[in-house]
């Protein structure tokens, strides 16, 4: 029998084998495992893991011209293997970025030392998409704003790990973190005997934990807000209600009375929320202050929110440091807020509103990546290797009508991950998304969803641009953690 490792290879750093062919420490057992089986066997497992999907009904939504598009939620068997002591300074530094983030965002919206200081500049707010000044002089509690976090983790050839951005509006893709789980669980629950990964089934406990550190309710009442059936997260939507014994509801179904109080309407009259978990956009969530046209939130919503009636987590406003531009300064605010030095690194990178930068991108656009300051999932950047010389004028002439918007970054020799494919086992592209929690206190998931490019060659991992995801396994080598077993649920 033939091992599925015979000639595997990765021009770049991976995940899981060295570059001498062996496995790297943590991933041993998972790659022994996978060695022993046959290319039948290998394929069953992708078959039962397509199966299992289907069975739980994990689907995602992707928006086209023919209208939402509702698929089966793309999986790879093959986990991506992190070593539990390398997991820890990673975590470290995520838990010390959102620390100092949340105080960046307390300050803007308050006394402003870090623009008076002239740490970050003051013009870059006065052409902010996301600088609320609606939520100006607000105190929400424990001065937190973006209470669920996923920071977007990427590996380059040299093993660095480097913070890719930061999401702090709405970050998405929780749910199958803990779904990927459990599909392992169901096809290959025998390799959780032999490895000891570390669980991530907690986080539901300390998104519980702190949603509810943020009112004064020992049994709050929690909403999960909704845009509804048609929005492509609304899978996790649903999910997340149901894991956290949160009500799932959308905007029509919140009434706001003349005590500046938010109520569920339902059957049995009007019930009184504590904590609302949004997923709705900012300029949607009042009619009120934001879109009048709006029929996703609720009108009154931001006046209970500033009386300090409801909590709203991501608090509205947060957005303001979810901004590609405001993620170069990241550093800078470490600094000045903790007094301590990064431990993750960013991306080096050129904002296109300085001159000399601009200049140096415009002049090298083939060879970087180009990104608004706005946008995610994928949408409107330019991978300047892969881009015709058409797609570079065309981001030039973008650049150039408003350099404010768009940074630029070299091309990263992304680290790879063994992948499943229908011709065997190939190296692709991959990314890591963890999720920090900060309410009453710091937590950080043990790993996070890795998303694949099954592309070969590709650098887009983004589900809506057809990349995929895999489970994260971080691993304890020292034999003292308990491991995620078959029945540790």
């Amino acid at each position: 029998m033939s091992s599925c490792w015979s000639g595997y290879h990765s021009k770049f750093h991976d995940e899981l084998v060295s570059p001498d062919g062996t496995p790297r420490q943590a991933a041993t057992a998972f790659f022994d495992y996978l060695g022993n089986l046959s290319s039948e066997e290998l394929h069953a497992l992708k078959k039962a893991s397509d199966l299992a999907i289907r069975q739980m009904g994990i689907t995602f939504s992707v928006y086209s011209e023919a209208g939402n598009i509702d698929r089966e939620w793309p999986f790879d068997i093959i986990p991506r293997i992190i070593q539990s002591d390398e997991w820890n300074e990673i975590a470290k530094g995520l838990g010390q970025r959102l620390k100092a983030l949340n105080m960046f965002i307390d300050d803007l919206y308050h006394e402003q030392n870090i623009l008076n200081d002239g740490v970050v500049p003051r013009e870059l707010f006065s052409s902010s998409k996301n600088f609320r000044q609606q939520c100006v002089g607000v105190r929400p509690p424990h001065r937190v704003w973006a209470h669920i976090c996923g920071s977007d983790l990427v590996r380059d050839t040299d093993g660095t790990v480097y913070v890719l951005e930061d999401n702090l509006r709405i970050p998405s893709g929780v749910s199958y973190m803990l779904e990927n789980r459990e599909v392992m669980k169901r096809v290959i629950p025998e390799v959780f005997t032999a490895c000891t990964v570390l669980p991530v089934n907690d986080y539901v406990q300390n998104l519980r934990y702190t949603l509810s550190s943020l009112c004064n309710n020992d049994l709050p009442i929690i909403c999960v807000l909704t845009p509804g059936v048609f929005n492509s997260a609304y899978f996790e939507h649903a999910f997340l209600a149901q894991q956290l014994g949160a009500v799932l509801v959308e905007g029509s179904d919140l009434v706001i009375e003349d005590d500046n109080c938010v109520y569920i309407r339902n059957v049995e009259g009007l019930q009184k929320v504590d904590v609302i978990y949004r997923r709705v956009d900012d300029e949607f969530l009042d009619p009120e202050v934001f879109r009048k046209d709006s029929t996703l939130g609720a009108k009154g919503l931001m006046r209970a929110w500033r009386a300090g009636n409801v909590a709203i987590a991501n608090a509205p406003g947060a957005g303001v440091a979810d901004d590609k531009v405001v993620y170069t300064y990241v550093p800078d605010i470490i600094r000045y807020y903790l007094n301590e030095e990064p431990v993750l690194a960013n991306v080096p990178t050129w904002r296109c509103e300085d001159d000399d930068s601009r200049e140096h991108v415009l002049t090298n656009l083939a060879s970087l990546v180009v990104k608004p300051a706005n946008e995610s999932g994928g949408y409107g950047m330019l991978v300047g290797p892969h881009a015709s010389e058409e797609d570079c004028a065309e981001f030039a002439e973008l650049i150039k009508a408003d350099p404010r918007n768009y940074i630029a970054q070299p091309t990263l020799g992304l680290s790879t991950s063994p992948a499943l494919t229908d011709d065997g086992v190939f190296s692709r592209h991959v990314d890591l998304r963890p999720f920090v929690l900060q309410g009453e206190s710091i937590s950080v998931t043990t790993g996070g969803l890795t998303r694949v490019a099954m592309i070969e060659g590709s650098l887009v991992v983004n589900s809506s641009q057809g990349g995929g995801s895999k489970d994260t396994w971080i691993v304890d080598t020292s034999g003292t953690a308990d491991a995620d077993q078959v029945h540790h649920d």
